[in-house]
């Protein structure tokens, strides 16, 4: 059945929305597609509800086509299965809590391990069973602290979410691989641009860990590419080059010098300078000690001190990644009341193991080098501190900020960052959760096999805006016809009843051909057609004009805004075709 725009469901605007912060949302608005209804939750209008599941039937088919079966769980989930797995906790305030009538306690489902894996408990028994992997597409909720972006950073998101169940690990690896491929046949059927880079598990857990990123402009997500080899990595999970071990033995004693006024690093290089000390030194050269502080959760706040090169800043963010589901944050004056010994503005690491501190060091501070670095005096530094003689960190973590230019820890080439929205991830997740519920399959031998599992998830709401980011232009959205809400957007104008007419026959025998037709039969300008055809992004726009009196039409490609005359009786065989 064509769809009139005269009926339709359906207000453009003008005028961008206030609060739109990225391309997708500003357009998304404007065209009609979603509305929104409180700080990160959106109503979807019928043109945006026919694109969510668009995306969502490919998604499906794709993950039927790799064996998945599709179930859907309830979004109100009981307290105790979160309980048994320490989410309950782990989560914290992302969490939204609620309690029914009787005083028991809910929450609206983040995502679904723990009904998944019960489930495959109370089904399934025996070795017989496995492997298999089950699928749903539902709608998710978070309590963003500062939902932004419109659909990319939303409190309520539709998303795909897929559980494979196998008896051992190369039976995990077959199953990640599967999914990998189904993705990749997805986010291409999508017309999507995308890169598959190395992930931290995070909250997660598991091993394996790969997202999958739409390059944008604006995406929340930063991440970097060898311009060499295929290294893609997030930030929160990138490896860098880093220098040589060095032989401790090399380096003179440490000593210890007078450096008041120094409050900067630019400040402490230069009186290093003016010491005649044998060597010009750099920002390199120094050791700066980052106080932060940790709350593994149900727990309390520890303090952390993390050691980076002078001329480089603490990525909070990378840390915080590696470090999930622990909370990580910058420490705050109250927190150095029980460290008297720490002298804020000249922290080493000489002490702190003795203390009780724990010391992490980027791994860019490696074995054997020589700092400049505070010697816990005030208005005093210590010169030629070396890691493995003078102090020893109780571990290393990536903590860097990661720069363009860096080096490949792969190939030793450059590193170039870019910016994207995560529209996938997939995790080897292992047995931590069969762990948890005690999921087991009774062997051939009647000896119990933990079940080994892995998590894979699509975000499809989000997939909507990552293709609107990608595809749009100046005018409006343009998307691609494989999940356009319609395949032909029909514009009669003219001042009598003579295109309006001719247009309609036309969408009729499209739509005979198999195609979508919107047909914009509203009593408005040729200018306000126009515009709401460029701004609405169907594939393809034919307008039946002036040329309608010799016989023909005019069939625009939105996405590359090439225009050709048709003859009116080809049209429909040259589309359809």
């Amino acid at each position: 059945m064509v769809t009139r725009m005269s009926q339709l469901f359906l207000r453009t605007l003008r005028e961008d929305p206030a609060d739109a912060e990225v391309p997708s949302h500003r357009l998304l608005v404007r065209a009609g597609y979603i509305r929104r209804t409180a700080p990160g939750i959106y109503t979807w209008l019928p043109l945006g509800k026919r694109m969510l599941e668009a995306v969502s039937q490919i998604v499906r088919e794709e993950m039927d086509r790799i064996g998945a079966q599709e179930v859907l769980f309830p979004a109100l989930l009981p307290k105790e299965l979160y309980e048994t797995s320490g989410r309950w906790t782990e989560y914290g305030d992302t969490l939204f809590r609620l309690h029914d009538r009787k005083g028991a306690d809910y929450l609206l489902g983040p995502t679904h391990e723990e009904l998944f894996t019960t489930l495959v408990k109370g089904e399934f028994s025996s070795y017989r069973d496995y492997p298999v992997t089950l699928y749903q597409i539902q709608t998710k909720y978070r309590d963003e602290a500062r939902p932004r972006a419109g659909l990319l950073r939303g409190r309520e998101f539709v998303m795909k979410d897929s559980y494979s169940f196998d008896l051992d690990d190369e039976g995990l690896q077959r199953s990640y691989d599967a999914h990998r491929v189904a993705y990749q046949r997805t986010f291409e059927r999508l017309g999507l641009d995308y890169r598959i880079a190395f992930a931290v598990s995070g909250a997660m857990g598991g091993s394996a860990s790969e997202e999958f990123l739409a390059p944008a402009e604006y995406g929340e997500d930063t991440f970097v590419q060898c311009t060499s080899c295929d290294y893609t990595a997030n930030t929160e999970a990138v490896e860098i080059a880093v220098p040589a071990k060095q032989d401790p033995s090399a380096h003179p004693a440490s000593q210890v010098l007078d450096t008041p006024d120094t409050p900067t690093i630019d400040t402490l290089v230069a009186r290093l300078n003016d010491m005649g000390l044998g060597k010009t030194f750099t920002g390199a050269d120094t050791l700066k000690n980052v106080v932060l502080k940790t709350r593994a959760p149900g727990g309390d706040w520890e303090l952390l001190i993390v050691g980076v090169p002078g001329d480089r800043e603490v990525d909070l963010k990378r840390v915080a990644g590696q470090l999930e589901p622990t909370e990580v944050s910058q420490a705050e004056p109250a927190d150095f009341d029980r460290w008297p010994e720490l002298r804020r503005g000249y922290i080493g690491p000489q002490q702190l193991a003795t203390i009780g501190v724990k010391y992490l060091v980027d791994p860019l501070v490696v074995p054997g080098s020589a700092w400049v670095t505070g010697a816990n005096e005030d208005d005093k530094h210590a010169a030629f501190v070396v890691r493995g003689r003078d102090f020893e960190p109780s571990g290393e973590i990536g903590a860097v900020e990661i720069r363009d230019g860096d080096r490949c820890a792969r190939c030793g080439s450059t590193l170039r960052i870019a910016r994207g929205i995560e529209i996938g991830h997939i995790f080897q997740l292992g047995r931590k959760y069969a762990n948890a519920f005690g999921l087991d399959a009774q062997g051939p031998d009647g000896e119990a096999i933990r079940i080994t599992m892995g998590s894979y998830g699509i975000g499809v709401s989000r997939a909507v805006a990552a293709v609107a980011e990608q595809t749009a232009d100046a005018s409006g959205l343009c998307w691609p016809a494989s999940i356009a809400p319609y395949d032909v957007h029909l514009v009669p104008v003219g001042k009598g009843d003579e295109q309006l007419n001719a247009a309609a026959q036309l969408a009729g025998e499209f739509e005979a051909a198999g195609l979508r037709v919107l047909l914009d039969d509203r009593n408005a300008t040729a200018g306000e057609k126009f515009a709401d055809a460029d701004l609405l992004g169907m594939p393809t726009i034919v307008v039946v004009g002036k040329a309608l009196a010799d016989g023909n039409v005019e069939v625009k490609d939105r996405r590359t805004g090439e225009r050709r005359v048709v003859p009116l009786p080809h049209v429909v065989a040259e589309l359809a075709g």
